[in-house]
């Protein structure tokens, strides 16, 4: 029962997202598009970013942070590594030719080498530099033909996110080695930013909360029943879209660490009656076709679980199974939901996720 308690709190937050509390003060109560924060009662703050949704809550008296200070957080995150922004850190450093001097920072430095980082670690499987290729593929507007093969081999001339091949980085001075190098931090900056307010809520205090930024999620400590926070692992269907209905395949009991989910069975973009997933192989440069839906990843935190949440959906079901399990190092898990050749879902995770499973 208290499991289904915390399921439905936190489903009624989210339904909740696009009405002010009643509890708000004179100081926060702004318009939407000013602040983009509010406070739903004085355990939890609710809001929108990045073309998405977020949510902050605690299990202690109340939150020790203003909406004001989570949005200006949220902000300063969009003004380094947005790229729908024009004057962001990264839109400036894509539309650079040559050398480009990185500002004073709080979070890109540190979103390039978590980037690095696990760029290495897969050989490439995640790859920032995919930037060319995401608009290729047309996901950022309408798509008037598929790449050919001959024009996808032409931009991969310029993916490539290895340090010393078509950049040079040393913290201060960006050098591209080819005005054609361009980065794209979608796969991991979400769950960055998520981090990034545990990480404030942390340093005043807390110790038991729960931030949702995107559906990249950050957990600590306990829920208000005691018990470690529930987190729902969504069916990967397409009729399951989240809002006008949502149907839960599983459910994680977990009291410290990053989640996120990533899948194709929402992110595609169809033409001519055609399915082009959002997940590029960036070695490829072709959308990813197997049968994996989604990858739901545990980690130390949620930028990690991010990226390697876009890592599994480009390598399937098997290669995702033995990297974590020849990577204890890394301290992740993983639960896989993928069509068989019946056309029905079945699941197959990590060996240490099962200690996390409801069911």
């Amino acid at each position: 029962m208290r499991s289904w308690y915390v399921i439905f709190s936190l489903l009624l937050g989210l339904l909740a997202f696009y009405s002010c509390s009643e509890s708000q003060t004179e100081e926060e109560n702004l318009p939407l598009d000013e602040l983009n924060a509010w406070n739903l009662n004085k355990q939890t703050i609710q809001g929108t970013t990045q073309g998405t949704t977020f949510l902050i809550k605690t299990s202690e008296d109340s939150l020790l942070a203003s909406p004001k200070e989570i949005s200006d957080l949220l902000h300063q995150f969009d003004l380094e590594l947005s790229g729908y922004i024009d004057y962001s850190i990264l839109s400036k450093l894509n539309d650079a030719d040559s050398l480009f001097e990185v500002e004073d920072n709080k979070f890109f430095n540190s979103c390039y080498a978590l980037s690095q980082h696990v760029f290495s670690k897969t050989n490439g499987a995640f790859d920032p530099s995919v930037f060319p290729l995401v608009k290729a593929w047309g996901f950022f507007k309408d798509m008037t033909n598929e790449p050919s093969q001959q024009e996808i081999d032409s931009i991969l001339n310029f993916v490539g996110f290895e340090s010393g091949h078509l950049h040079t980085f040393d913290g201060a001075n960006f050098t591209k080695l080819h005005p054609s190098f361009q980065l794209d931090f979608n796969g991991i900056a979400q769950g960055q930013s998520a981090d990034e307010i545990a990480t404030f809520l942390k340093n005043r205090g807390h110790e038991n909360y729960f931030v949702e930024v995107g559906g990249e999620i950050v957990v600590a400590g306990k829920n208000n029943d005691g018990e470690p926070w529930i987190i729902g692992i969504d069916e990967p269907t397409e009729e399951n879209d989240g809002a006008s209905q949502r149907k839960l395949e599983n459910y994680l009991s977990i009291s410290e660490g990053g989640i996120a989910t990533s899948g194709n069975y929402r992110k595609f973009y169809k033409k001519d009656g055609k399915k082009y997933s959002h997940t590029l192989n960036p070695l490829t440069g072709f959308p990813v076709e197997h049968n994996l839906l989604s990858a739901t990843v545990i980690a130390p935190n949620a930028a990690l679980a991010d990226g390697y949440a876009t890592v599994f959906m480009t390598i399937g079901v098997d290669s995702t199974l033995s990297f974590v399990a020849s990577h204890p190092e890394e301290k992740i898990e993983v639960y896989l939901l993928f069509e068989n050749n019946f056309g029905r879902i079945e699941r197959a995770f990590s060996s240490g996720m099962q200690s996390y499973l409801l069911k």
